[in-house]
């Protein structure tokens, strides 16, 4: 039975998952200054419907996605709780690749993860109480809204933090790590991905043949979503290419820190989100080498 499955990681892993995401939040925020904020606000549609599409948008079509399908409950909490994450980190090098605003995909990456220090938990906790069968497992492991929020915190946010005030006081150095340190990061993390996938590997398989559709799926959802929704409300192409990259491309390492550390690692939420650290990353990629074949008007 997939709910009865859980994958393991050790303790000594989760504080290497929770320091490779920092070091990846880390890499993004030193691509920022403070007047990229000021920019934003004097403009602010583009974040607006961006945030939207992310928090609003993405965990309702995941829901529908959850009735449409009816899934195993640890799988449709992990789909819930995967839509409830801000959006993925690879997703300004995507974007960049896809030719849309690079600048709105970091705004968007930062204030997505400080605002995911209340809205991550409020969604699962909503969403998931929607739905019978996930709501047995909230109940049962008694998620503290508080605990998710300090996770968040100190894992994305103080990175982000750190990463702008070095940007602005020593841009001389920022300069020089900004591309080594951004491609070490991603490296880390597959690689951390693709080894907690092998030291599970005899549980993985179990399990992801039922699920692997289910995510290819919801990642189509969630691109289709943001493009829909960046379309209906006439932001401009390249803003448009940002944001459907955005919702479409989900910080599953923050969803895997959750699971491990909320839900001792049950194996269908676990294998939604390692399937989603490599597809996203894949459709993400193919989708920014059609876009980029034409120049996107801004």
């Amino acid at each position: 039975m997939i709910d009865d499955v859980a994958l393991s990681f050790s303790p000594n892993s989760i504080l290497v998952l929770n320091a490779v995401l920092a070091i990846v939040m880390f890499s993004i925020a030193i691509d920022l200054l403070p007047r990229d904020f000021k920019a934003i606000a004097r403009a602010p549609k583009p974040l607006i419907v961006g945030l939207c599409s992310q928090f609003i948008l993405l965990p309702a079509l995941t829901f529908l996605l959850v009735i449409v399908t009816s899934p195993p409950p640890s799988v449709a909490l992990g789909l819930i709780l995967v839509a409830a994450c801000p959006g993925g980190n690879i997703s300004n090098f995507i974007t960049h690749r896809a030719g849309g605003n690079s600048a709105l995909s970091v705004s968007l990456t930062a204030f997505a993860t400080v605002g995911a220090i209340f809205l991550t938990p409020i969604n699962i906790a909503f969403w998931g109480s929607l739905y019978a069968p996930t709501r047995a497992i909230l109940q049962a492991t008694e998620i503290d809204p508080v605990s998710v929020a300090i996770t968040v915190g100190f894992m994305l946010i103080l990175p982000l933090l750190l990463g702008v005030w070095l940007n602005a006081t020593k841009p001389e150095i920022t300069a020089k790590m900004r591309k080594p340190l951004q491609w070490l990061s991603m490296i880390i993390f597959v690689a951390f991905v693709l080894g907690a996938i092998g030291a599970n590997w005899a549980n993985f398989t179990q399990i992801a043949g039922v699920v692997a559709s289910l995510v290819i799926a919801h990642n189509l959802l969630a691109l289709s979503g943001g493009y829909a929704l960046a379309t209906l409300t006439r932001v401009s192409p390249f803003d448009r290419r940002a944001i459907t990259i955005e919702t479409g491309i989900q910080n599953s390492g923050l969803g895997l820190v959750l699971i491990f550390g909320f839900f001792g690692g049950l194996g269908g939420m676990a294998v939604i989100a390692g399937l989603w650290a490599v597809w996203h990353a894949l459709s993400g990629i193919a989708l920014a080498s059609v876009m980029s074949r034409t120049k996107a008007a801004q």
